[in-house]
């Protein structure tokens, strides 16, 4: 790709639709700013370099008009001093002068459209550049937001799992515990049955009734009018 079309594509280019598509803004912004700083010295010798060529043709225009301009006056002196033949030379190098300089004319006018499209080259990459460098660092401060946030919801999505395994192992733990609660009521169901005589029994077995104290308490009871 030669200069002068890079050159063009950095007039036609569109730097806010450049960081719109761009994967990574931050980056893309350091990257742009770089490759834009490297050719501005570039785009600043060539400008130089056609501003100067403008400034050359258009000096040759002005010396060969300052030429047709003499010869012109030589060429009325001649007249005026009765030298026809003279007059005849002083006007045939004017005329020479004259065909040189519309070819030179227009050497200048395209020197000097060159230069202003170069100028306007110049001038869109040091805006350009001075534009980035303003957003820079809002650019990638937003552009950090953005991959935190991302990482943030990459944990989110991660979190979203485990609260999945967890769910999972509560269910486990529930199904466990009926287990172990259908095994106790089985164990309950099978032991032998509760008998109450039986019970009582072992409470009174190898207890001896003394009839005299029983006498003495039902004495007592009657006395404290108890029966």
């Amino acid at each position: 790709m030669s200069i002068l079309t890079r050159f063009k594509d950095i007039v036609s280019s569109n730097i806010n639709s450049l960081l719109d598509r761009a994967e990574d803004p931050g980056k893309m912004v350091d990257q742009y700013l770089r490759n834009m700083t490297r050719d501005l010295a570039a785009v600043k010798t060539e400008t130089a370099g056609v501003m100067a060529e403008e400034s050359r043709t258009k000096r040759l225009v002005d010396e060969n008009n300052k030429e047709v301009a003499k010869f012109t006056d030589l060429a009325k002196k001649a007249l005026m001093s009765g030298n026809e033949e003279d007059a005849r030379v002083f006007l045939t190098k004017k005329q020479e002068l004259e065909n040189i300089g519309a070819g030179l004319q227009t050497s200048a006018a395209l020197a000097h459209e060159n230069a202003v499209k170069m100028r306007q080259m110049h001038d869109k990459l040091v805006k350009d550049i001075n534009a980035l460098n303003a957003r820079r660092q809002t650019i990638k401060a937003k552009a950090a937001v953005a991959r935190t946030q991302e990482r943030i919801n990459q944990i989110g999505s991660s979190s979203g799992k485990v609260e999945g395994a967890m769910g999972a192992f509560e269910r486990m733990e529930d199904k466990v515990n009926r287990q172990l609660d259908m095994a106790a009521a089985k164990a309950e169901l099978n032991s032998q049955p509760f008998d109450e005589a039986l019970a009582l029994e072992e409470k009174y077995r190898g207890v001896n009734i003394d009839s005299s104290v029983c006498d003495e308490m039902a004495a007592m009871k009657a006395q404290l009018g108890l029966n």
